[in-house]
């Protein structure tokens, strides 16, 4: 007997592989490559271009050392230097990409860095614009109060000088006394200053502190062309390269064309004089450069703060002003380097602002203001770079304890759960990460339990196929062959021979209601059964009606048994056969003139435990005999073959199983399954198998008859 189990190992591996789980790792970003410096420098060609430029280099040092360079080896020199950039510059971009991504890899650092982008830097670029701007203002402002205080100063000592020569040419002859008298009125608010009247002819008369650096001049310059001369005269400052002393002149001619002479006002801008400058401008003069043309030495020491004190910021400014040389007429302009301070300057520029209430100006209670608006915008300032960073830190604590349950499920480790500190939208991504790893766990724990049944199942299984019988049945003048797919693991279907002798062979063929491991179970139960019972009972029928009586007491009241048992006796040439509710047994007789008989005799299934099923199973079981003959064919199958369904759900059915018995009886067994099992999978498709699938096909080739048979 040539038999095949077929244990229908397709479908299932669909089925199991559609069930399977796989757990891959999570995916890692990709890391840059990691080389040690002996490869990058060996192994990269930035590395070599570097190595290679450095000897080139080298060498090229030492042949400058023995002599001039040719030309070719200042150019291979220069090729190198290229190499030297280029390599270095390879290597300060990777360092630098190196750099950024560990330094922005935490997103931490990265919504940090973000906020001080958006928030403290802009913030920080408006203060510095106003800062700027304001240091601006006041040192132009500062600049202006300053050269306002000087021009007083100029347009006091004019009024001293016209006052002297008016009265001069009115009375020449009390010229003197003029003099005298002017110098008395104004030396009290001008402390340093000092008049001269130089004559027409004659000696002049001169008052006030002149010294030997700053002597009374005795006449008129000659480049003085106007009536009226009011302008800043510099003299080197003693001890001090590079600066000059500003004194204010001014001189007024007498009478029409200078024919009384003139009157010459001297006001040196000495300490007494800066102090009133201070008094008046809230402005310190500190030093005067000498910027002659084309020295660009003392200019950049004036932009530079020169003598002035403190810092540049709201404290220094700078002014120019055109000096004049008395001998010569010679125009330079000098740079002025001053000194304030804000509340000085502040006080000069609100000073004529009306008093409020309780003594308090107008312009104090706007600078208190702006104050406390200062204050209250560096406060909040303060207050959103303390919350920016609490609110980095609380989120990027979710976001990192997320990454490292991740990290640990991808390790392996479904048990690790997030602690939750927030009910915002964070802490429900964490809920839903532990409710995740919690259903993986139990997946996890379901696929185990899953494949452990499967390894029980498999194990079952086999027992299953080592009860159906073991290699080839060898019964002489018959071809047996036999297949079973069953749907699962283990089925319910079963098929068995028992050697009877006196060339009597059992056949069986049953389904127990039902697939999985309980029909399996009542199938190895039945089994044992039949084998004892055929020992005993030669007839089918008594065979049947003993194990109803048998198992029925044993069967779950939902289970039942269908079951076809015959025996063939070859010495008799007769095929006996009782059916009990199982499918219809199709017979092809031999010799290919008939067709295929559908043998179909009455019969109630195994097992059923109702009232009054016992004896209803006995009256209803037939006996059927078939007569033998060389060629004929007998198909026992279960419904798993003629019940296979497409895709459209249509079964494949006894008329299309008896046709394919009727054009391919001629075949020997083995041939005549192969044909129907591919008919079979042909007609299912894609479909799942639904039942499991037995048959058995036995052909007479010699019928062995008795002589009384024969004659019969």
């Amino acid at each position: 007997m040539a038999r095949d189990r077929h244990p229908g190992t397709q479908p299932s591996a669909r089925r199991r592989r559609a069930d399977e789980l796989s757990f891959g790792s999570a995916p890692v970003l990709p890391d840059l490559p990691r080389q040690s410096p002996r490869e990058i420098l060996f192994a990269t060609w930035p590395g070599r271009l570097f190595l290679g430029s450095a000897a080139v280099k080298l060498v090229v040092a030492l042949w400058r050392l023995t002599g001039a360079l040719p030309a070719v080896a200042r150019v291979v020199s220069g090729a190198a230097t290229i190499g030297l950039v280029v390599a270095v510059g390879y290597f300060a971009w990777r360092v630098f990409v190196q750099v950024k991504r560990r330094l922005l890899w935490r997103v931490r650092r990265r919504l940090i860095l973000s906020y001080i982008f958006i928030g403290v830097i802009p913030s920080l670029l408006i203060l510095v614009f106003f800062l700027f701007t304001g240091s601006l203002v006041f040192m132009n402002v500062s600049a202006y109060l300053f050269k306002d205080g000087f021009d007083r100063i100029v347009d006091a000592a004019r009024v001293s000088a016209l006052a002297a020569a008016t009265e001069i040419a009115r009375d020449p002859a009390h010229a003197a006394e003029t003099i005298d008298r002017v110098y008395n009125i104004r030396q009290s608010e001008y402390p340093p200053m000092s008049i001269a009247y130089l004559p027409a002819e004659g000696p002049a008369h001169a008052i006030g502190p002149w010294t030997t650096r700053l002597a009374a001049p005795t006449r008129v310059p000659g480049w003085i062309r106007t009536d009226e001369f009011a302008q800043a005269i510099g003299v080197p400052a003693a001890g001090a390269p590079g600066e000059e002393d500003l004194i204010v002149r001014v001189l007024v001619k007498v009478g029409q064309g200078g024919r009384g002479g003139a009157v010459v006002v001297d006001i040196p801008i000495d300490d007494q004089m800066i102090v009133w400058l201070h008094d008046h401008t809230g402005v310190r003069l500190e030093s005067v450069l000498n910027n002659p043309p084309g020295d660009a030495g003392t200019a950049a020491a004036a932009e530079n703060g020169t003598g002035a004190r403190g810092s540049l910021l709201f404290q220094q400014s700078l002014a120019q002003l055109d000096v004049y040389s008395w001998s010569t007429g010679a125009v330079h302009r000098d740079t002025l380097a001053l000194s304030y301070k804000l509340r000085d300057l502040y006080g000069q520029l609100s000073g004529a602002q009306s008093m409020l209430l309780h003594g308090v100006r107008l312009s104090d209670a706007l600078i208190l203001l702006v104050v406390a608006i200062g204050v209250m915008f560096l406060i909040i300032e303060a207050v959103a770079l303390v919350m920016g960073l609490a609110l980095a830190r609380s989120i990027t604590s979710s976001v990192h304890e997320l990454f490292m349950g991740t990290e640990r499920v991808r390790q392996g480790d479904f048990t690790h759960r997030i602690k939750i500190e927030s009910r915002d939208q964070l802490g429900e991504l964490a809920q839903s990460f532990n409710q995740m790893t919690g259903s993986i766990e139990n997946l996890l724990q379901t696929a185990a339990e899953k494949k452990r049944l499967e390894e029980e199942l498999r194990i079952a299984r086999q027992i299953q196929m080592s009860l159906l019988p073991r290699g080839p049945l060898d019964f002489p003048g018959i071809g047996v062959t036999a297949l079973c797919v069953p749907a699962r693991e283990v089925g319910g279907d079963y098929y068995d021979f028992f050697r009877l002798g006196d060339n009597r062979l059992g056949v069986l063929i049953a389904d127990v209601s039902g697939k999985g491991t309980s029909a399996a179970l009542y199938m190895a139960e039945l089994k044992g059964l039949v084998l004892s019972l055929s020992q005993i009972y030669q007839s089918p029928r008594q065979l049947l009606l003993e194990v109803n009586r048998i198992i029925s007491e044993n069967l779950d009241t939902r289970s039942f048994i269908t079951m076809t048992y015959g025996v063939l006796d070859l010495g008799a040439g007769v095929l006996t056969f009782a059916r009990a509710g199982h499918t219809p047994l199709l017979y092809l007789p031999g010799g290919g003139s008939e067709p295929v008989q559908v043998l179909v005799p009455n019969g109630l299934v195994v097992g059923l435990r109702i009232p009054g099923a016992m004896e209803k199973f006995a009256s209803l079981l037939e006996e059927q005999r078939v007569d033998l003959r060389r060629g004929d064919v007998f198909v026992f199958y279960t419904d798993g073959i003629t019940e296979a369904m497409n895709p459209a759900s249509d079964l494949f059915g006894d008329a299309r199983l008896a046709r394919l018995l009727a054009e391919h009886g001629h075949l020997d067994t083995g041939e005549l399954r192969e044909r129907i099992l591919r008919e079979i999978e042909a007609f299912v498709g894609t479909a799942d198998q639904h039942d499991d699938m037995t048959m058995i096909l036995i052909k007479v080739e010699q019928a062995v008859v008795t002589e009384e048979t024969m004659a019969g």
